[in-house]
């Protein structure tokens, strides 16, 4: 009698590490299966416009328009007529014609947030300005010296100062008066807010203008 218990436990024992091992086999399996079901989905783009089908038997069962150069999730099988595909999470079928299919994965591309687009706009911008900034004042300083050029570079100006000097601060103005008389030729130079005179190209004058 204890024999034959004996044995029964054993038995037991032995199915049960069996049935544990075959259950260990059976999950991995799944996962091999699943991976390579993971490895076979792949891509494809459009080449025109398709139709998406909810059935593929059935073409009056479209669930949307899919765009030309759109890419899509391929899932294996239907690859004659039909492509299983997925596209902005909605699953369905498309004509094969109307795609081709990508040679490897083409990587989705996370779309830039609105801030960050307008910070990066702003900070090329900013870089820009500054470029031009330091490109002026390099200029300056390689054709009239630190010295001069950093009056310049601030907008100054003074009296006995030549017109090209000015146009270099302050830029080409609004309007220009010419009066010649003899030798001597008269200007004045019209800004915004401001009048500049000018006497045989010396800066002599200047004021506010008048409303």
């Amino acid at each position: 009698m204890k024999r034959i218990l004996f044995s029964g436990i054993i038995f037991f024992v032995f199915c049960t590490l069996n049935s544990q091992v075959t259950k260990t086999d059976v999950l991995q399996n799944l996962e091999k299966v699943q991976s390579a079901v993971q490895a076979t989905i792949t891509t494809a783009t459009l080449k025109s416009a398709s139709r998406l089908f909810k059935d593929k038997d059935d073409l009056t069962s479209v669930i949307m328009v899919v765009p030309k150069d759109s890419v899509v999730d391929v899932l294996p099988g239907f690859y004659d007529t039909f492509l299983h595909v997925v596209f902005e999470d909605n699953e369905g079928y498309i004509y094969a014609r109307h795609a081709e299919i990508n040679k490897a994965p083409v990587p989705a591309r996370p779309a830039a947030s609105q801030s960050s687009v307008q910070e990066e706009r702003n900070g090329q911008e900013g870089r820009t300005v500054q470029k031009q900034a330091i490109s002026r004042y390099e200029y300056l300083e390689k054709k009239y010296g630190p010295s001069l050029a950093a009056r310049l570079y601030e907008g100054k100006i003074w009296k006995g100062m030549h017109s090209q000097l000015v146009k270099e601060s302050w830029g080409s103005p609004n309007k220009i008066n010419r009066v010649i008389n003899g030798n001597i030729v008269k200007e004045e130079w019209f800004y915004n807010k401001t009048w500049l005179y000018f006497q045989n190209s010396t800066l002599a004058e200047w004021g506010p203008l008048k409303d």
